[in-house]
């Protein structure tokens, strides 16, 4: 029986990376992809095939799975993990950075889903993986569009779970928590950069301590989100959904229990 193929886009740091890793330890053949090849190298002791791919560039993602099925005739699995959180008061934030961060954290998605599903259709069998987050069902200022873009993938996967039923394809969401990756670096740099010297000024550098000092210490280590990916993989019928990561299941029960006024005051309050 051919072993099960993997493509794992974001691969190059932090849950992409810890994923590929351990998806070759339970036997699949990994494909990871990023941007810069380069960052990747180290994937290779392991076993992992290393693609470059941009998901903003739609040639270098058609070169990447046509190169997958040429040397594999097949793929089952997609993990949908390239993405970032672009940060800043809405104010701020130039539309054009705006469509960037959907570039990335939804069409890239998107169209690298299309690109795949032929070939899962024509088997009759696959998973597509979405890495969202607690932020596709929370909010919080200064991260407007990105959890835009998150609550975008969740409804996204909620409509290709449904049509792609039918062809005995999957589709599961991953809501990470705090997880340490360089994800936390990026926003706050793009926070302070955006709307430090703004009229939010004063938010925005309780923002930033509060992702500095509290959210970063107490994330949990990206292996946490891989081997909740690996489970889904595995599973003969996975959970459209899955929460993992530090804080994940308390902050979305109380988004579900809560009224938004009394959720807003508690995000509110953790930014002293």
């Amino acid at each position: 029986m051919n072993k099960k193929v993997v493509l794992i886009t974001g691969a190059s740091s932090g849950i992409g990376e810890e994923t590929a890793k351990l998806l070759i330890e339970k036997g699949f053949t990994v494909y990871g992809a990023a941007r810069r090849i380069e960052k990747m190298q180290d994937l290779t002791k392991f076993g992992v095939k290393l693609l470059a791919m941009d998901v903003t560039d739609d040639e270098s993602m058609i070169n990447g799975v046509n190169e997958i099925i040429k040397n594999e005739k097949r793929i089952d699995i997609l993990v949908n993990n390239a993405g970032y959180g672009s940060y800043g008061a809405l104010e701020d934030v130039p539309i054009a950075e705006a469509k960037y961060q959907f570039e990335v954290n939804v069409f890239g998605l998107a169209r690298l889903t299309q690109l795949v599903l032929p070939h899962m259709r024509a088997q009759h069998s696959g998973k597509i993986i979405n890495i969202s987050s607690i932020g596709g069902k929370t909010g919080e200022p200064h991260g407007g569009w990105y959890h835009a873009t998150k609550f975008a993938v969740e409804g996204l996967s909620d409509c290709i779970r449904l049509e792609l039923k039918q062809f005995g394809i999957d589709v599961v969401v991953i809501q990470p928590g705090a997880i340490k990756t360089e994800w936390n670096a990026i926003a706050r740099e793009n926070m302070l950069k955006t709307s430090g010297n703004t009229a939010y000024k004063n938010l925005v550098a309780k923002h930033i301590n509060f992702l500095k000092n509290g959210d970063e210490k107490l994330a949990s280590h990206p292996i946490v989100i891989a081997k909740v990916i690996a489970r889904a993989i595995v599973a003969n019928r996975p959970k459209t959904r899955y929460i993992a990561g530090a804080g994940a299941k308390p902050i979305l029960f109380l988004r579900k229990i809560l009224p938004d006024r009394l959720f807003d005051r508690l995000t509110l309050s953790l930014l002293r």
